[in-house]
């Protein structure tokens, strides 16, 4: 196991270097001066742009930008914006917020789409079944932005079940309706991808050699076929959640969420260079961590998994 962990670290490094040298390359070798983007319409001297250009390393080669970023990377330290405040700041305010918000909807994902996958599995083709697999479809054909809308109107200024927007320090009662948001656009695609899995699963030799052995049936949908059925699920929603930790922008912008996705959304708008790098940066390490762990989980979930050479 340990020399499994080791070669999966080891495989992850090209990974981080190439994102963060992509990266870095379309925020800052792209035609533009980020220097006189800070001063909008006002016209600066010859004096302070060359301070700020050396202030910021956009006065050396671009190749050595990037080394200077990455041994900064390694040491701790994730630059500094332009407004003067370190980046890592930005990044300890909004992340905990984002992270948050993901976690609640993987939860919220992870227990309504397993349990409804799972009974819609065990009855292919009933009621239950066929009326799952109807809501699934539109909810997948539903962009996110139409189902944050229509939530935020319905059951923040209709009914009044929650705020329509969340308050200042992002309490976790204010992230409840944003995060069924985020949640019902994977809940579709679990609640597939469970019943395919539950429904194959039932079809296996060691299902029925079970049955034949005399287990009841209580003993053989949990052990049996749900754990048996859980890796792709597993699987997708490591992917999921590393998606909703980076990629949850529009649903923070609708709902006013102070996390990394609206962070990063303005950093852009204002051509926060040093913001954006290393705001991917951290979601990249965040996003390869999680693999790492997903992997691992596999030998639980399924013994027949070992971790050989």
């Amino acid at each position: 196991m340990g020399g499994y962990i080791l070669r999966r670290v080891l495989q992850a490094i090209p990974v981080l270097l190439g994102t963060t040298f992509l990266i870095y390359f379309m925020v800052f070798a792209l035609p533009g001066d980020p220097v006189l983007a800070l001063f909008g319409d006002k016209t600066p001297s010859a004096a302070q742009i060359a301070q700020l250009r050396e202030q910021y390393n956009l006065d050396k080669p671009f190749i050595v930008q990037y080394l200077l970023y990455l041994g900064g990377i390694f040491h701790g330290d994730l630059g500094t914006s332009f407004s003067g405040q370190p980046v890592s700041e930005i990044l300890a305010q909004a992340f905990p917020v984002t992270l948050r918000l993901a976690v609640l909807a993987v939860i919220f994902e992870m227990i309504a789409g397993i349990t409804i996958g799972l009974v819609s599995g065990l009855r292919k083709g009933g009621i239950f079944d066929t009326s799952f697999l109807v809501v699934s479809l539109i909810l997948i054909s539903l962009p996110v932005f139409v189902v944050a809308f229509v939530a935020q109107y319905v059951f923040g200024i209709q009914l009044g079940w929650f705020r329509p927007t969340v308050g200042a320090g992002a309490p976790i009662q204010d992230l409840i309706l944003p995060a069924l948001v985020l949640a019902t656009i994977s809940f579709a695609q679990i609640v597939r991808l469970t019943r395919s899995s539950v429904i194959e699963t039932q079809s296996l030799d060691f299902v029925r050699t079970a049955y034949a052995k005399g287990l009841s049936r209580r003993r053989i949908v949990p052990v049996h076929i749900l754990r048996n059925s859980l890796i792709p699920v597993v699987t997708y929603l490591a992917v999921d959640f590393g998606v909703l930790i980076v990629g949850a922008t529009v649903t923070e912008g609708i709902f006013n969420v102070p996390g990394v996705g609206r962070t990063l959304y303005q950093a852009i708008l204002r051509g926060e260079g040093p913001t954006v790098v290393s705001f991917v940066t951290v979601m990249v390490l965040f996003y390869l961590a999680i693999n790492l762990v997903i992997d691992l989980l596999y030998a639980v979930l399924d013994p027949r998994i070992r971790y050989v050479k």
